[in-house]
């Protein structure tokens, strides 16, 4: 079975055509900048990987090269179901679902939780259905996830009416990584996942943290937003609610500005003054740059408190995961943080550490100490489990078949 997966962003289209049992790929890429003079298209056929410019490619542009690819290697009919990454199911979705209008309309409801992700995620939809008119397609919810988080943990002390009128809660996003490193970490123990409590991070350019036990999200750092939480490359996490009242007096900001400034110009970038990639951070910390230092200090800090945070949500803490950009690939920063954790049993193995930046995931605590574990993250494969589980429960109910 070939499940073509479809993450479609306000400027990008990323894609995989693989076996979700396997992993195998047959086709993997990503269309950037769309709409701009600098977009451009990244294609991989297994080792092979070729980048051709598409100046002021839109997403229909970005359809027509896909198709013409699976068609040039004989695969654009072998496509059994189309599986979509959406940002946010708000209260409706707990699960993947299968696409029809009433979830569409779901979907654009949820659009003033998600105004830059949602409609994105839409057109692709849309696109797919008029590539693919015969396959199902399958909506996979990054807030899903959490969905499984009780009451205590999404709900915020503020009046009612804001919950009940306008859904204002904690619903978590990067379900599906979360999701996909949890299982991956009881496969590394020998453990079935039911009987394991983690506390997955996935740190990327979006960074975040998820409370799991037995394979449920109970909490995690991100909010009604994917604002709140930690530190990360551009947005500022968790800050003081009254900043917002307090600039637009003395600095005459809007709130669209503030709110714009918190996402785009803070975090890792804004402290440094740098920008907000880790690896070029720690090289400038490296040499002394005083912001870099900074910026790789709060990180680190910020992190290791959420995690320690975290691990009250679990009756017990049987270990630590590390995953995404930032989470897979800085033995430097993982180090920092397990440093820091030592209150709750974690000592690192600093060979092993050094061994996962150089592709050899799994655990890099010390003897005796509690299992940390470096994971490299598959969204697309979750996806298209997902998928693909969903499609096959249809078909054995016997709908669609």
């Amino acid at each position: 079975m070939w499940i073509l997966v479809l993450n479609c962003g306000s400027s990008s289209v990323k894609f995989a055509l693989l076996r979700p049992s396997s992993g195998e790929q047959a086709l993997s890429g990503l269309a950037e900048r769309l709409g701009s003079p600098g977009a451009r298209l990244v294609l991989k056929r297994g080792d092979e990987r070729s980048e051709t410019p598409h100046p002021n490619a839109s997403y229909a542009d970005t359809f027509a090269l896909l198709l013409s690819e699976l068609d040039r290697l004989g695969l654009r009919e072998q496509v059994t179901v189309v599986g979509h990454r959406v940002v946010h199911g708000g209260e409706k979705f707990s699960a993947p679902a299968l696409i029809g209008s009433s979830v569409l309309a779901s979907i654009r409801a949820c659009i003033p939780l998600a105004p830059l992700h949602n409609p994105a995620n839409l057109a692709g939809i849309e696109a797919a259905q008029l590539a693919f008119p015969h396959v199902p397609q399958v909506a996979v919810f990054d807030t899903a996830f959490h969905q499984s988080m009780p009451e205590v943990a999404y709900r915020y002390a503020v009046p009612e009416a804001w919950y009940v009128q306008h859904a204002v809660r904690r619903y978590g996003f990067h379900g599906t990584s979360h999701a996909y490193v949890a299982q991956e970490a009881a496969r590394i123990l020998g453990r079935p996942l039911t009987e394991l409590n983690l506390v997955t991070a996935h740190l990327g350019n979006g960074c975040s943290v998820a409370a799991i036990a037995g394979g449920r999200s109970i909490d995690t750092s991100m909010g009604l937003t994917p604002l709140e939480g930690l530190v990360m490359g551009t947005r500022s996490g968790d800050v003081d609610p009254g900043l917002h009242e307090y600039l637009s007096r003395q600095a005459g900001l809007s709130l669209e500005e503030i709110t714009g400034a918190l996402n785009r110009e803070s975090g890792l970038a804004g402290l440094s003054g740098l920008g907000g990639d880790m690896r070029e951070l720690e090289q400038a910390a490296t040499a002394g740059h005083a912001g870099a230092r900074l910026a790789v200090s709060v990180f680190v800090y910020r992190l290791a408190k959420t995690i320690a945070a975290m691990s009250v949500a679990l009756l017990t803490l049987d270990a630590l995961v590390f995953t995404g950009g930032i989470g897979e690939n800085s033995a430097s920063m993982r180090a920092a943080v397990l440093e820091r954790l030592g209150l709750l049993g974690f000592r690192l193995d600093h060979s092993a550490n050094e061994a996962a930046v150089r592709g050899r995931p799994g655990n890099i605590g010390a003897t005796g100490s509690l299992p940390a574990l470096v994971v490299n993250t598959d969204e697309e494969r979750m996806i298209a489990r997902e998928a693909e589980a969903l499609l096959n429960g249809v078909r054995a109910n016997g709908v669609g078949a």
